[in-house]
């Protein structure tokens, strides 16, 4: 399988609106067919097993082929996440975060397959090539342990978890894009960076 890759470490644009309205699309059909979940923390629990495909098209099962190394889920529920998304990718860039990020668009509606194939063209049009491998699409059943996890009221709103090397959860905020957040995760993230080498070399 081939390794996840994280989102570069260069600033990229938000989506184009070609990828806007693809996700727009599919977040209307969710919304139609999937009531709201109450929020939760799942602090100090394990990431849920699910798997998903990322823009390249590769089949990733999370959190396994994480781990070993701690890393950053950037959650979103709707289409208006985006805007939230990338004010935390530009912060945790700018902030010299150490550790993978990747983008984990969750649908847990009923997406027709043809319907979600034309989401991920669209987010492909949107997205620069060298971070397709770090976008991560959870539809339907995959969707939902993740749904569950974290709830979705609020959708607009980017789920934040930090994952130790082991995939448990040791950090995590629904409340919006932060600046004093993203030093707080980016000194997190360095610390359990260097926490997952000391363990790698035991």
């Amino acid at each position: 399988m081939t390794p996840l890759k994280p989102i570069s470490t260069r600033l990229r644009m938000p989506v184009l609106l070609v990828a806007i309205l693809s996700v727009g699309a599919v977040f209307g059909l969710n919304a139609c067919g999937a009531k709201s979940i109450e929020n939760r923390s799942p602090l100090g629990e394990t990431f849920p097993s699910v798997t998903g495909k990322s823009l390249e098209k590769e089949t990733v099962d999370l959190p396994e082929d994480l781990a070993g190394r701690p890393a950053i889920l950037l959650v979103g529920y709707k289409q208006g996440a985006q805007f939230d998304i990338d004010r935390w990718l530009m912060g945790l860039i700018q902030a010299e975060v150490s550790v993978p990020i990747y983008e984990i668009p969750t649908i847990p509606g009923l997406v027709p397959t043809p319907v979600s194939k034309w989401i991920d063209d669209g987010m492909r049009s949107g997205i620069p090539e060298e971070d397709w491998g770090a976008v991560v699409t959870l539809y339907r059943g995959q969707a939902r342990p993740v749904a569950e996890l974290t709830g979705t009221k609020k959708g607009r709103l980017t789920r934040v978890l930090v994952l130790d090397d082991r995939g448990e959860i040791v950090w995590f905020s629904d409340r919006g894009y932060s600046a004093r957040q993203a030093l707080e995760v980016a000194a997190l993230a360095e610390s359990l960076a260097r926490e997952a080498a000391i363990n790698a070399d035991r």
